[in-house]
């Protein structure tokens, strides 16, 4: 019996290199988000640094310009943890859509795979059933002969 072909072999390795790229996608799209969180966190960390900062400036010798620098310094970070915030929202909408386009390549190279085990259930059967008709041949000629023999 021949060797099973998959005729469709073709695409599913197109839709298996698809969702490959659609992995890397999404883990580059995560390593993106995690950053930009990872840099939000630092700039809050330097407000709230700036912040202990004038306050300890108050508590202690009045310098105004020390304090001045301070609360420009907090205005600064405000700002900043603004288009931080903006960035991280971003890349979290980037995550969102890396993660629906992976989903959407795994059903496709699913349903692609499912076809491919019909296909080889559909070979198998046929297999089988070659094979029964060859063994039903081979008893028949057989039983042919020793009939022919008997007679």
């Amino acid at each position: 019996m021949k060797k099973f072909v998959y005729p469709m072999q073709s695409i599913l390795n197109i839709k298996n290199k698809l969702e490959e790229q659609e992995k890397n996608n999404y883990g580059i799209a995560k390593a993106k988000l995690i950053e930009e969180e990872h840099k939000l966190m630092e700039l809050v960390e330097r407000k709230d640094s700036y912040e202990f900062q004038i306050k300890e400036a108050m508590s202690s010798t009045l310098n105004i310009a020390n304090i001045r620098r301070l609360e420009d310094a907090i205005e600064s970070m405000k700002q900043f943890i603004k288009q931080q915030t903006k960035a991280v929202v971003k890349a979290e909408q980037a995550v969102e859509l890396a993660m629906q386009r992976l989903k959407s390549a795994m059903i496709e190279r699913k349903t692609h795979d499912k076809l491919r085990e019909n296909a080889f259930d559909s070979y198998l059967k046929e297999y089988a059933g070659e094979e029964m008709k060859e063994i039903d041949e081979l008893v028949s000629f057989q039983y042919g002969k020793k009939a022919k023999e008997i007679v």
